[in-house]
């Protein structure tokens, strides 16, 4: 099993925002007990629809991540800094240019038009 998919099963639920909230293939930022979270929804995307990650870019000091530019570098889905133009994988958050960053990310599900993060 997977560690995002170990987080899942271990994770308290907290409602962020609506379903309705979410705009198809970008991101809107939510505050999630003290952290903003940049929410993306890609209801094309084969295997996951919604990514949760940090919205704080560790390389201009601004939280900034949620207004990114979604696209696709070798397979895996991203996510381009606005400032910088660094690369992170929605999935784990790796940075590809830069391995030693990482953004923080959390389990997100849709659950009865409600979009719900997954807290330890």
């Amino acid at each position: 099993m997977s560690t995002l998919n170990t987080q899942r099963n271990q994770a308290t639920w907290k409602s962020v925002c609506s379903e309705k909230d979410l705009v198809s293939n970008s991101g809107v930022v939510v505050w999630l007990d003290g952290a903003q979270v940049a929410l993306f929804y890609l209801p094309d995307a084969p295997d996951q629809t919604l990514y949760a990650i940090d919205n704080h870019d560790p390389e201009s000091g601004a939280n900034v991540i949620g207004r990114g530019l979604v696209g696709s570098i070798k397979g895996d889905l991203v996510v381009a800094a606005p400032i910088y133009k660094q690369h992170y994988r929605l999935e784990d958050g790796q940075c590809l240019e830069a391995p030693d960053q990482r953004l923080r990310v959390w389990p997100v599900r849709l659950k009865g038009g409600v979009v719900e993060v997954g807290v330890a």
